[in-house]
């Protein structure tokens, strides 16, 4: 009988976090108890200017926005022997693009996503294509306007293939990955003919969407 595979050291995989972060990532060992863990943090406002936080300043901080709650959940994934996945789901020019760490069981592709409304969020692992999985956001992913604006999907991008020091203890901006994730090879979900046909969202999804699970503070910090 041949001896059970020992999964590599976390150091190996995911090098630089302490013990104690990597404490909470190992707490968080199926996809579900990541996004839990995402929705539990408040959302990253970015009161203070634009940032690409990293997996040490998420958990330093306890906060994210969608780029940044990818990156904990990939590295997560990553310590649980899993591959550390991330997709972007670009959009029209009049909207912000998106990011989600993807996953597989059984053969199908689900989601984790941090985001402040209700629509963007945990995909179930039951999509038979990544194109199926970029798919689901679409028709929830709409601009001011009411527009809906998801137009491509990346391939999948491998964060083991990046130096973990760009987006896991990284202290300024992560701002090398989120290059490389646009430039990322994408595959577009419509046609030109099929966006001329868009509704805009109707006045009752309209309400619905106003609805947030972090509210922006009223007043900005001193």
């Amino acid at each position: 009988m041949s001896r059970p595979v020992k999964r590599p050291a976390f150091r190996r995989r995911a090098p630089g976090l302490s013990k104690r972060e990597l404490a909470v990532l190992e707490r968080l060992d199926t996809p579900q108890k990541i996004q839990a863990y995402l929705n539990a943090i408040p959302i990253n406002h970015e009161l203070d200017g634009e940032t690409i936080l990293s997996v040490r300043e998420v958990l330093r901080q306890r906060r994210a926005h969608c780029i940044e709650g990818a990156f904990l959940a990939a590295c997560a994934l990553w310590v649980h022997g899993e591959p550390p996945l991330l997709i972007h789901l670009d959009c029209d020019l009049s909207d912000y693009p998106h990011v989600i760490a993807v996953f597989r069981r059984k053969g199908c592709w689900g989601a984790i996503s941090k985001t402040n409304g209700a629509p963007l969020r945990y995909r179930d692992p039951v999509y038979r294509s990544l194109r199926e999985l970029a798919m689901s956001y679409f028709h929830e992913y709409f601009n001011k306007k009411y527009q809906k604006t998801l137009r491509s999907y990346s391939r999948t991008i491998d964060l083991r293939k990046m130096d973990p020091a760009l987006w896991i203890t990284r202290e300024g901006a992560c701002e090398e990955i989120h290059d490389r994730l646009v430039q990322a090879r994408h595959y577009p979900l419509i046609s030109a003919a099929q966006e001329r046909l868009l509704s805009q969202r109707d006045p009752f999804e309209r309400k619905a969407s106003k609805l947030v699970q972090y509210p922006k503070p009223s007043k900005l910090r001193l």
